[in-house]
């Protein structure tokens, strides 16, 4: 199965006219942990192979990455930062590796569906939305979603975020950015029951690291319990910031996941559901 879907999501790259190198590591599987694709070493190895191949212009997440971050400190950054700018695609535990890159080499990345995952091959939102980011990213300046404010008003800032857990997990260790503020703050998260989104937003507003974040859009929230439950515990964890603050905002582990540029600066009005880009996401 595993198989079928990166063939599949391979078919819709090459119908979009690219040429999808796949890494040697892929498909593998940790020898001593189930729940990894393959060894720390060889996942480093094939990103930083396919980051510093001049001929690749994108790296494109197969799968969630779960354990992404376990190859961080494996990276070569300054082998990276030399071999110059690319693009980086991909969610879920793909956030260690958008901090990083943040933190690091001061790129902007993508939060969007990975080439394997059940949504980009069955849902053309999903593919539209990443198309355009990637081809067109003019006309897409706007982001726009059915949600609505959870607390109203405007806010600039640039935006930043990911799977809230794995922002939490962040906290302390080498590179990670000191905080949100002046930040907007796009998070989402899957099968997080609503007490472990309180206990992890509690730990974000007493560590500091909310303080001075200008404001907040919410993304999906799948196999995290009752949604009512959920936005009660939102709003009583993230309303008192007297910050805008947005929810449903079509992205990250839901069904037509929107593509979200992290490190663009931009303004989310929350009332309308709308997030305007400063400049096109891959100017």
């Amino acid at each position: 199965m595993r198989e079928e879907r990166l063939a599949a999501g391979l078919d819709i790259l090459r119908a979009w006219e690219l040429d999808p190198v796949v890494a040697p590591h892929v498909l593998d599987r940790h020898p001593d942990f189930p729940y990894l694709a393959g060894t720390d070493a060889d996942r480093a190895a094939d990103f930083q192979a396919a980051w510093c191949d001049p001929d690749v212009s994108a790296v494109l997440c197969a799968r969630g990455g779960y354990g992404a971050q376990r190859m961080v400190e494996l990276l070569d950054w300054d082998a990276l930062r030399a071999a110059g700018p690319k693009v980086l695609v991909g969610f879920s535990d793909i956030t260690a590796l958008h901090e990083a890159c943040a933190s690091r080499l001061g790129l902007v990345t993508l939060h969007g569906p990975m080439a394997s995952a059940v949504d980009f091959i069955k849902n053309t939102r999903a593919q539209d939305h990443l198309r355009a980011t990637l081809f067109e990213p003019e006309s897409v300046r706007t982001i726009a979603s059915p949600g609505s404010a959870l607390v109203p008003g405007r806010a600039r800032g640039v935006t930043l975020g990911g799977c809230l857990s794995m922002l939490a997990s962040e906290l302390g260790t080498p590179g990670a950015r000191s905080g949100a503020r002046g930040g907007l703050l796009l998070i989402e998260d899957v099968a997080e029951e609503a007490y472990r989104i309180d206990r992890i937003l509690t730990q974000l507003l007493r560590s500091g690291w909310l303080d001075g974040v200008a404001g907040i859009a919410l993304g999906s929230w799948e196999r995290c319990g009752p949604y009512e439950l959920l936005r009660t515990v939102l709003v009583d964890r993230l309303g008192g910031l007297g910050v805008p603050v947005v929810e449903e905002f079509g992205f990250g582990h839901g069904e037509g996941a929107l593509t979200i540029p992290f490190g663009v600066g931009a303004e989310l009005d929350a009332e309308a559901g709308t997030l305007t880009l400063d400049v096109p996401a891959l100017a």
